[in-house]
């Protein structure tokens, strides 16, 4: 069956897999290392209260037969493993079908978590991830070559990302069709990174250079994808530099990184691929089975793309094996930042000594410059930056949050950069103030040291404290 494998893109596979079992690492060492404050048995929403009113056919996971901590760590740290196994080739030394097996249990177990992740875990990034990820089961390793079909079917992913995109651009904020959005998005993004300042401050011109860049790009490119070779790669190489721009502005998660591994694939990398025999006949029918599937379930996205509302970043069933995806239908133009403080005095005054809590990725302090950690994502201080929006986005959790920081909760603590009472003594009361934000500009930079300007705009959560012998806030 010659018509079945494409052995030119022996290379192809091998760097996308490779880049796909680094992403599912950082995925699962995400998991692993935040759960506990999220959505453990005393997080902020508990996945046994998740699971004991959602039944299993709406979110099917691991973790409707048990739950405790022990055993979700013990499945995150072996997704860890599991990934770093396929990192370093583990598939390329064991038969086709425990291959198949190898790269459906990473898929199972990230499935598993975003399906109880509620708010933590409702990225379009996560679905991204285990659509890709589902799509990976089926490449083959080193026996076969890798199926044409399934490289159509990634390529068909990475054109519904980009397309989608542009579309939700188009549709949404008018300031895409002006070509103004990038003169407010760099500062207004959930969080910048370190060079974000920088991008702010480029000349207006080139702002707008920026935003046709990306309508060509995501309107435009993702139909060459189709296309004979070079066109296809080169279009793919388009895409990954604009991922890449995207990765030195910004702190987007692996939302970048796992585009650019999309990407990968389209790309004819020079082979030297070794004899193979023809792909086994039940390798076959399992590859088209689940292709005709993918390829029905995708009328949904299909007519959302063209649908006037167009959602972004929805999934259609809920093994999320086929999604809709879209990013900044509307760009801020203020941005706002909630400010967490705590005090040790026995009655909250406007004039006690209130501290701030500083978190890792978030602004808060005007003088520290935002970090870099995308792929890595800070799930905490991504919702953080949808509380400041609206209070409706953090009302299922923001409560919980405070109640732990009244409780000097460690595992709440580790979310943070620093906590700015000891272990022993937590605060008597914590606050909330929103402030607006906006990036300093040059001169106020080398008067200030201050990367940020921030004004206070209001109270967002009075002087709070534990019920005596509750536990619970008053």
């Amino acid at each position: 069956m010659e018509w079945f494998g494409a052995t030119e893109y022996w290379t192809s596979r091998l760097v996308f897999q490779k880049g796909l079992a680094a992403l599912y690492l950082v995925a699962f060492l995400t998991a692993a290392l935040q759960f506990r404050a999220l959505i453990g048995e005393r997080g902020m929403l508990p996945v046994p209260r998740f699971v004991a009113r959602v039944p299993a056919r709406r979110s099917p996971s691991l973790f409707h037969l048990h739950y405790s901590d022990r055993f979700f760590a013990g499945c995150a740290w072996a997704g860890c493993a599991v990934s770093a196994a396929l990192l370093a080739g583990a598939d390329a030394l064991v038969p086709l079908w425990a291959a198949m097996l190898l790269w459906l249990v990473p898929w199972a177990l990230y499935l598993s978590v975003v399906n109880v992740g509620q708010t933590w875990y409702a990225f379009g990034w996560e679905s991204l991830l285990l659509e890709v990820g589902f799509l990976a089961v089926f490449l083959g390793n080193d026996e076969v070559a890798p199926p044409v079909v399934v490289l159509f079917l990634l390529r068909w992913v990475l054109f519904r990302v980009e397309f989608g995109a542009g579309l939700i651009k188009m549709r949404g904020d008018e300031c895409w069709r002006r070509l103004t959005c990038l003169e407010y998005h760099h500062e207004t993004q959930p969080m910048p990174g370190p060079l974000s300042w920088f991008f702010h401050h480029l000349p207006k011109p080139l702002h707008r250079v920026e935003a046709a860049a990306n309508h060509v790009t995501q309107l435009v490119v993702p139909f060459l994808l189709f296309a004979p070779q070079p066109v296809a790669s080169a279009a793919a190489a388009l895409m990954i530099v604009t991922q890449l721009w995207l990765v030195l502005s910004g702190n987007f998660a692996w939302l970048n990184w796992v585009t650019v591994v999309l990407a990968l694939p389209v790309v004819a990398w020079p082979s030297d691929a070794p004899p193979v025999a023809g792909a086994p006949l039940w390798f076959v029918v399992v590859v088209l089975a689940v292709s005709a599937l993918l390829l029905a379930l995708s009328h949904a996205p299909v007519r959302n793309m063209l649908s006037r509302r167009q959602e972004m970043n929805r999934s259609f069933d809920p093994l999320h094996l086929v999604n809709t995806y879209g990013a900044f239908g509307s760009v801020g133009r203020v941005r706002h930042e909630v400010v967490l403080e705590g005090t040790a005095d026995e009655s909250p005054r406007e004039d006690s000594d209130w501290r701030e809590y500083e978190f890792k990725g978030k602004p808060g302090d005007p003088r520290r410059l935002p970090r870099q950690f995308a792929p890595y994502h800070l799930r905490l201080d991504w919702l953080m930056w949808f509380a400041a929006l609206s209070p409706a986005y953090a009302s299922p959790w923001f409560g919980g949050l405070v109640e732990r920081l009244l409780e000097n909760d460690p595992d709440t603590l580790r979310l943070l950069r620093r906590s700015p009472f000891p272990a022993d003594a937590p605060p008597r009361f914590v606050r909330a103030r929103l402030f607006r934000y906006r990036f300093t500009t040059w001169r106020e930079l080398r008067e200030t040291g201050a990367w940020w300007e921030r004004t206070y705009v209001r109270e967002f959560l009075p002087p709070t404290r534990l019920a005596a012998g509750s536990g619970r806030r008053t």
